[in-house]
């Protein structure tokens, strides 16, 4: 039976391709780890690392239905997004895959009998088009599928690939179908209607390297296969727009549901319940993922896509949160196909919930400030770049938000007022973008000894100390055949230690990956160069510092306690979002979305404490990554991983991806402390602790502390808080005994400073009082019998001038009107209220000048 609906067209795709030998892999993350990409915009960016060679692809053949986001960045249609028939932010691409295995025939073959056979489309009915040099394909096409010639077209640049402008490439093949002479002109993709003729399958033959001085073939050509599942349901279900496959017409109904606006009732209405049911299923999947809304990177794009749908809601006169509603019918659609949203169900629904209610709770103000604003401009004028910056930087109004409401009504926006604004923070993210995404400049000799030597062997699990053959000797440093150093990844430091040949030794003060599978050791700066001479060729002892190694061990195990106890205290979205693991401490970044309290964080210290004590044996093994993940195995966060995969067995709780070093029984990491807790962006939490010795140190510390603390409250340790609390009682006793006096001697004086009034106005210089004192005599000089107006001016103790004026009740002066210039000649500014001002300044020596002007200003001369 033909394959109708999505589920159906998902399963079939990966059934046919999986009898052939394709293994069958999950989507990858919308998190990609290539950082030329804010997210997975194309079912090959998991596997680019194999087409480049960077990497060894561990299926020959490999078939994917892989779900995307283009939003934001180079790929962004969500402008687009509800206006058009296609476009959409989320989108699945199915995919199959060769890694220099099968080539044009197989893939062209397949392709043919999987649309024709498979999917049931009239071969009359469709196109192929060819680059114009791909004789080959195009003979394929003919001879082994046997398509028409006059159907197969040539093309020039919308039939050639390229990754970038160097780097794999070749021509390219597509599938189009012929929609009918009602959609526009005859004559096939080349020379028809755009309209009439839709693309909606890509077969990319990845055959030459593109170099700066010309192509080089490839030594194992692959195939990158890419077909729009949205595109393919549009053409099946015989429909013309996204909006109306199965389901994505299930959430346009569920979005009508949730607003009470009937589809059909008005264009607007329409545009939001097309927007509200597409960007559903991006919120969804993004939060399931590890995004959450932020102000920078992946989290503004996914704030800036939710505060859009929740704005159209609004518009629309829904009171009631929206996004959960929403989020629940994507799980139920979908989830059987992607589970990972089913787990993690509650967990984006909370955080969904969280963010319209925070939006909700300014959008009210900010679409007032900025409705009134568009209603006071003239005939063509543009919103201000200050207005389009305030609603950003107070409200929350993504720049975007702003300028789609100014232009449904007509009104431009002063981008360049806007970004002169925002230039100094948009200058620091991209100095943080190029440090953490500094590369090297040139690293294909290391990727030529990979080829000629192999990767480096680490053997540092089992030794501390081994022999090697020096591979290389470069301005970076030292490579060896086989290594006990661990190079830095996972959040794990590199190894520190010296190679020492028979002719010379090195300090080395850090490992890392040059290139994968290549360990570099970095040798010392402090300690200068190769002391004497390491050559290619000659044996050497490589050994690590043991006792830094055996620290790093127990913080690392410690991490992955930590995370299972995270996650049996906080709950199951407690995610990993990085960590640091050296020989002083451990660092865990993870998801959560408030503080961790005192108590929590006292129960995730005695559950991995517990476990400690109980001190089993740890299982380090590698296995397959189908049997990982079938143990329950999770990964931490920016490791990559192959079909083989290293599994750390922490105890009975803790299972999880991971190829660090660790140590060999949990009771030799001893005692865990956490030491520190507090936020580090939207979302994100992070603790520190520490592991072995130093929770010791650290309560020998404390309690020394707690010793001298008592002593010099003179009480016995066990009464500190005693002993606290009756000295608390008497330095609160004393200020208020102070106070009193001081309100006396304030009295006292504005009986003086009162008799000094010209036409009911004291301005007085005094001395010898700090701001709250300044502040305390003007008010009780002002409410002396006679006084309209005080005006006292000091410089305090701390530094700097102030000013201070009262005015009474029934006076017509301002107060803030008498110090206005004052102010500014002491170096300063200050209150505008009209009975009461306060002003600071940094020049204390202009005070006098300073009270002249406001005599002036009160009109009492000097």
């Amino acid at each position: 039976m033909t394959p109708k609906r999505a589920q159906e067209i998902r399963s079939a795709f990966t059934t046919f391709f999986g009898e052939r030998d394709h293994a069958v892999l999950p989507s990858a993350s919308l998190i990609p780890h290539d950082p030329t990409v804010l997210f997975t915009v194309a079912g090959m960016v998991p596997f680019k690392p194999y087409f480049l060679g960077e990497e060894t692809a561990p299926h020959r053949r490999a078939v994917t239905v892989q779900k995307c986001v283009r939003a934001g960045g180079k790929h962004n249609d969500l402008d687009e997004i509800g206006r058009t028939r296609r476009h959409l932010t989320f989108f699945e691409m199915l995919g199959n895959f060769s890694f220099g295995d099968y080539f044009k025939t197989e893939a062209i073959g397949w392709a043919w009998e999987f649309v024709t056979e498979g999917l049931g489309f009239d071969p009359d009915r469709l196109w192929i088009t060819v680059h114009l040099s791909d004789d080959e394909a195009a003979e394929i096409w003919r001879d082994v599928a046997g398509v028409a010639p006059d159907r197969i077209q040539r093309m020039d640049e919308d039939n050639y690939w390229r990754m970038a402008d160097t780097g794999p490439c070749g021509p390219c093949s597509e599938i189009f179908f012929d929609k009918g002479p009602e959609f526009g002109d005859d004559g096939g993709p080349a020379h028809g209607g755009d309209e009439r003729f839709l693309e909606f399958w890509n077969l990319v033959f990845m055959q030459y390297d593109q170099q700066p001085d010309g192509l080089v073939p490839l030594p194992k050509p692959s195939i990158d296969t890419g077909a729009g599942l949205e595109r393919i349901l549009t053409l099946i279900q015989g429909v013309e727009s996204v909006f109306d496959i199965d389901e994505m017409a299930e959430l346009v109904g569920e979005a009508s549901a949730v607003t009470g606006v009937k589809l059909g009732a008005a264009d607007h209405s329409d545009l939001t319940l097309r927007i509200l049911a597409e960007h559903a299923r991006t919120m969804t999947f993004l939060i399931s993922d590890g995004v959450f809304p932020s102000n920078e990177d992946r989290g503004y794009v996914l704030r800036r896509i939710m505060r859009r749908a929740i704005r159209r809601a609004y518009l629309l006169g829904v009171t009631e949160v929206v996004t959960p509603s929403l989020v629940d019918k994507v799980v139920d659609i979908m989830g059987h196909d992607y589970p990972d949203i089913a787990a993690n169900h509650s967990f984006v629904r909370e955080v969904v919930a969280r963010e319209e209610e925070g939006f909700r709770s300014t959008l009210a103000q900010g679409s007032q400030i900025l409705d009134d604003a568009i209603d006071r401009l003239g005939e063509g004028e543009a919103l201000s770049g200050d207005l389009a910056f305030l609603l950003h930087d107070t409200y929350g109004f993504p720049f975007e938000v702003t300028e789609e409401t100014a232009r449904e009504q007509d009104v431009a926006v002063d981008r360049e007022g806007f970004d002169q604004l925002m230039e100094g923070q948009r200058s620091r993210a991209r100095e943080d973008f190029d440090a953490r995404h500094a590369t090297s400049a040139d690293v294909s000799a290391y990727f030529a000894l990979v080829n000629e030597h192999g990767p480096t062997e680490f053997i540092g699990r089992e030794f501390d100390t081994a022999e090697a053959v020096v591979v290389a000797v470069t301005d970076d440093g030292i490579i060896l055949d086989r290594t006990p150093f661990y190079a830095e990844a996972g959040g794990q430091v590199g190894d520190t230690g010296t190679i020492t040949s028979p002719t010379g030794s090195a300090r080395i003060a850090d490992t890392t990956y040059v290139v994968p599978e290549l360990h570099l050791h970095h040798i010392d700066e402090i300690e200068g160069q190769i002391d004497g001479e390491i050559t290619v060729g000659q044996t050497v002892i490589a050994a690590i510092d043991a006792d830094r190694r055996a620290a790093i061990r127990r913080n690392h195990t410690a991490t992955h306690l930590l995370h299972w106890a995270l996650k049996a205290t906080l709950g199951d979205h407690v995610k990993q979002q990085g960590s640091l693991v050296d020989d002083n401490r451990l660092r865990f970044d993870f998801t959560h979305f408030e503080a961790v309290k005192a108590d929590q964080i006292a129960e995730i210290e005695r559950l991995a404490n517990a476990d400690i004590l109980d001190n089993p044996a740890t299982r380090n093994y590698e296995t397959s990554m189908a049997e990982a993940t079938a143990a329950g195995a999770i990964a931490f966060f920016g490791d990559k991983y192959g079909e083989r995969v290293r599994v750390l067995e922490a105890g009975p709780h803790s299972i999880e991806l991971c190829g660090g070093t660790h140590v060999r029984a949990l009771g030799d990491i001893g005692p865990v402390k956490i030491v520190s807790e507090g936020s580090i962006g939207a979302n994100i939490r992070r603790i520190e602790a520490v592991t072995g010795t130093r929770p010791v140190e650290l309560l020998t510390e404390q309690e020394q502390l707690v010793a001298l603390t008592a002593e010099r409250l003179g009480v016995p340790a066990d009464q500190l808080v005693d002993g606290a609390d009756k000295r608390m009682a008497e330095i609160k006793s004393l200020r208020a005994e102070l106070a009193e006096l001081r309100k006396a001697a304030s009295a006292d004086q504005s009986g003086d400073l009162a008799q000094q009034a010209v036409d009911g106005v004291v301005v007085a210089l005094v001395e010898g009082l700090d701001r709250g004192q300044l502040r305390d005599l003007a008010i009780a000089t002002r409410d002396r019998p006679g006084v309209a107006a005080v005006v006292l001016g000091a410089a305090p103790d701390g530094g700097g001038a102030a000013l201070v004026a009262a005015v009474a009740a029934d006076s017509d002066l301002h107060a803030g009107e008498l110090i206005a210039e004052a102010s500014a000649t002491i170096g300063g500014g200050g209150g505008r209220d009209a009975k009461l001002a306060i002003a600071g300044g940094r020049d204390p020596s202009r005070l006098d000048e300073a009270l002249s002007q406001v005599r002036a200003a009160a009109g009492i001369g000097s």
